[in-house]
């Protein structure tokens, strides 16, 4: 357990780990840019009085799907740069460097995959509950936001939740799965 607590990496293999790094960080980046886009299609509230306060600092005046667009990138670029650090430590050292691209193209696949289905599972449950459904549970953000459209608010924010949960998942599966090889001697 140590090894991976207090790993030893080998300075060639830093170089390639630290562009998983970025390289995970753009794609989890662009992934919410686009699920934000359709979120804040959905209802867009959850932006306009809860995502667009806590992201205020990096409101520059534009126009609110601009605002959207940051926010995405925003919330989720750290998500990459944290599944591609476990990815890259897992996968890139003792083994042929093309092979460990692969799997980690794989684990990102699997992430970005699991994370959609999740925040899709979400969606139709959230259809299921309909407008109608008990929502009392949600009252304080109704008092707290002043949000109009509840039933909206509440899907955007499971589709959100859900989206990390199958993010998170997709990780574990992709390093319990994928197993580096040894490098032929």
């Amino acid at each position: 357990m140590w090894k991976y607590l207090l790993p030893r990496i080998a300075l060639a293999d830093l170089p390639a780990m630290l562009l998983t790094v970025v390289v995970g960080s753009v794609i989890a980046g662009l992934y919410g840019v686009v699920h934000d886009q359709l979120t804040y299609s959905i209802g867009p509230e959850y932006f306009t009085q809860l995502k667009f306060k806590q992201f205020h600092y990096a409101d520059f005046g534009l126009a609110d799907r601009v605002f959207v667009v940051i926010i995405g990138f925003l919330a989720t670029w750290w998500v990459g740069a944290i599944a591609g650090w476990l990815l890259a430590r897992r996968l890139i050292p003792h083994q042929p460097r093309a092979r460990a691209i692969r799997q980690i193209g794989l684990g990102i696949v699997l992430m970005l995959t699991s994370a959609a289905v999740f925040g899709l599972a979400a969606y139709g449950y959230g259809l299921l509950r309909g407008p109608t459904a008990d929502y009392s549970a949600w009252s304080w953000v109704v008092r707290a936001y002043q949000v109009t459209d509840l039933w909206a608010f509440v899907r955007v924010a499971y589709i959100h939740n859900s989206g990390y949960l199958g993010g998170l998942l997709g990780l574990v599966v992709a390093l319990l799965l994928i197993r580096p090889a040894r490098e032929e001697p």
